[in-house]
């Protein structure tokens, strides 16, 4: 008699991949970053030919298009640490909650911050570039700790989709928040249409200067719990066995991801849906170790908002899409698709 094997078959993203593999998979990534910034800087609403990129980029700016080129580098590069900030922090509150649902824009933490820029502006006069920085990361903490606070409530704590639809709501309601803020300035309702949808246009040197030493930090705190994240995987009770203090590397981690989703969202406004499309797409090239998946996380976020920024500004000549819009309409359909799996529980 034919036996039928019914043992069921290994989720691509749990298979262990070969350090070869891994660095392959860097490599491509790191070419198609290289790519979509070379493309950022030469396309947009003015055609440019490409000895007037080179030059631009060796520092001339005498003609019309080598000025617009001069003015895209900045506008690249606060889309690179944007979207590499994003990407990160969303891999990180994946493994922080165990919860594949986790991103800063569908938890509220990036609106939330956007809220209290909004605020500082409108009421309090707030006007410093830094100041900017800090009220958001007030205001990305104090979301992120009432979304935690409110899925938590009820049977079985906070599961996945508890967490998921408080921060959906609570998003919904700050997004509401922000409109009442804004629209009655007349003032301050054209420039501060960046804090409803999210984009990097305007963007300039100075802009990146004020937010680099906090995404810095984040950085590095976040890709040093790597190994932490790996033992909470594993869940609470083996973690602490293995020697880890459990409540400790949560908060650490997590301190840097909001860190992360403040600064980003002070700098370019409240993006959604790259931190949770690009952590499971990376899982696919290097399965769920920490230690690979953050990095992949932050250079895949990187070329995922370089492009979308791109498509932004090709689709709507001569006028253009904001990023936030064009994540949305990528990452909207991914959600959808994650929360209708059947299995999903928890990473």
């Amino acid at each position: 008699m034919t036996t039928v094997d019914t043992r069921p078959v290994p989720d691509a993203a749990l298979v262990r991949r070969p350090a070869r593999v891994r660095i392959l998979w860097l490599l491509v990534t790191l070419v198609v970053l290289a790519a979509v910034m070379v493309a950022s800087v030469a396309i947009g609403s003015r055609t440019v030919a490409w000895s007037d990129v080179w030059s631009a980029l060796g520092g001339a700016d005498g003609s019309l298009e080598e000025a617009a080129v001069t003015k895209r580098i900045p506008r690249t590069l606060l889309a690179v640490v944007v979207g590499a900030a994003l990407g990160l922090s969303g891999g990180v509150m994946q493994g922080v909650t165990r919860n594949p649902l986790a991103d800063p824009g569908i938890l509220g933490v990036n609106m939330g911050a956007s809220l209290a820029v909004v605020t500082g502006v409108a009421f309090f006069g707030l006007t410093s570039p830094t100041g900017y920085v800090g009220v958001a990361l007030a205001g990305a903490a104090l979301s992120a700790v009432f979304v935690y606070t409110v899925g938590s409530l009820g049977r079985g704590g906070a599961t996945p989709l508890k967490l998921a639809l408080a921060g959906a709501a609570t998003s919904a309601a700050f997004a509401s928040l922000v409109t009442a803020v804004v629209l009655p300035r007349n003032d301050i309702a054209g420039a501060f249409r960046l804090w409803q949808i999210g984009g990097v246009g305007g963007a300039s040197y100075e802009r990146l200067g004020h937010v680099l030493p906090f995404l810095g930090f984040g950085f590095v705190v976040c890709l040093l719990s790597a190994k932490a994240l790996n033992s909470l995987a594993l869940g609470d009770e083996l973690a602490a066995g293995l020697g880890e203090r459990v409540a400790v590397a949560r908060a650490t981690a997590a301190v840097g991801a909001v860190v992360l989703c403040g600064a980003a969202t002070a700098a370019a406004g409240p993006i959604a849906f790259v931190g949770l499309v690009v952590p499971h797409a990376c899982r696919l090239m290097t399965g769920v170790d920490h230690r690979w998946l953050l990095p992949f996380s932050a250079v895949t976020g990187a070329a995922l908002l370089t492009a979308a920024d791109v498509v932004g500004r090709v689709v709507a000549r001569p006028s253009e899409v904001d990023v936030g819009i064009v994540t949305a309409l990528i990452g909207a359909p991914f959600f959808i698709y994650t929360v209708r799996r059947q299995k999903v529980r928890a990473l």
